[in-house]
């Protein structure tokens, strides 16, 4: 069996393809293939609040590859989010009509609880301990999502219109930083040694970047460090220098912003990142619908 996940975020469209497992009864997926173009529709939600017609008709082209792919695949089940740039812009459903008609995918523009809930299901604290305290951070284009889990128990979880684009377009507000931190504290007070746990493909290349190997955490001095020292190269370098994609190298500074806020705030002095996103979360809520 072939399942694939479709995510539409503020920054990027992705499509996974992933082949599903069986072992004595339970299931799990290994990735096939995977696909991430860099829209950004996150510039046009959150300043326009509405998607231009040239960035409908790229999603379309997209989306309609995407189809033609999970056919050549011979995709069995497949689940396609929007989120936050989506979620905000005034003619996001007769953006879901048109891929429907053009490119015959059925797209569902969800909440950021719902996301945060998907995020989760990706199940990234298996590789941890479960009997610790964890903070899920995943860091979007347009939100945050945190869930905060003890024990394996979620105790809380909630989205934040605080993301990468929405920064880099002065979108963000300072109400909804100090509402952020203030979920933040209530929640995680009494927690101690409380460990984060990073998705998104920034915390990605920052713990590449970082160079602490696969499974081991990256301490709070080390992302300051490593913020610092992005921050000091312009732009153009750290895409000809770093050697960083075009895409990643303006939205990896707010990035790093929103962990270290949300890390300090918590009190979190280490963070795992276990590489995985919104599409494994995807992939593993289709397991949950179709196998359990």
């Amino acid at each position: 069996m072939r399942y694939a996940a479709i995510d539409i975020g503020s920054n990027a469209v992705r499509l996974l393809i992933a082949d599903i497992i069986e072992n004595h009864g339970s299931f799990s997926f290994k990735k096939n293939t995977l696909i991430r173009v860099p829209l950004r529709l996150g510039d046009d939600a959150f300043i326009q609040h509405s998607i231009s017609d040239k960035k409908a008709a790229d999603l379309v082209k997209s989306m309609s590859a995407f189809r033609n792919l999970m056919d050549v695949y011979k995709v069995t089940h497949y689940l396609a989010y929007a989120t936050s740039a989506m979620r905000e812009a005034t003619n996001g459903e007769d953006v879901v009509k048109l891929i429907k008609e053009q490119a015959n995918i059925d797209l569902e523009i969800i909440h950021g609880s719902k996301e945060a809930k998907v995020i989760y299901a990706s199940h990234a604290e298996q590789t941890i301990d479960k009997s610790k305290s964890y903070l899920y951070i995943d860091v979007g284009g347009g939100s945050t999502e945190l869930s905060l889990f003890s024990a394996g128990e979620l105790m809380a979880s909630k989205s934040f219109n605080i993301g990468t684009i929405r920064i880099l377009d002065n979108q963000d507000t300072e109400e909804t930083w100090d509402e952020m931190k203030e979920f933040i504290r209530e929640h995680t007070r009494g927690y101690k040694q409380l460990l984060g746990i990073g998705t998104g493909g920034n915390i990605n290349k920052l713990h590449r970047l970082a160079e602490e190997g696969d499974e081991a955490p990256m301490a709070f001095t080390k992302l300051k460090s490593l913020y610092t020292y992005l921050n000091s190269f312009s732009l153009k370098d750290r895409i000809n220098v770093l050697g960083l994609n075009q895409d990643r190298a303006d939205v990896i500074i707010p990035a790093c912003e929103i962990y270290l806020t949300v890390m300090k705030n918590a009190g979190i002095k280490q963070i795992y990142v276990p590489r995985v996103g919104m599409v494994d979360g995807i992939i593993q809520t289709l397991i949950d619908i179709n196998l359990s």
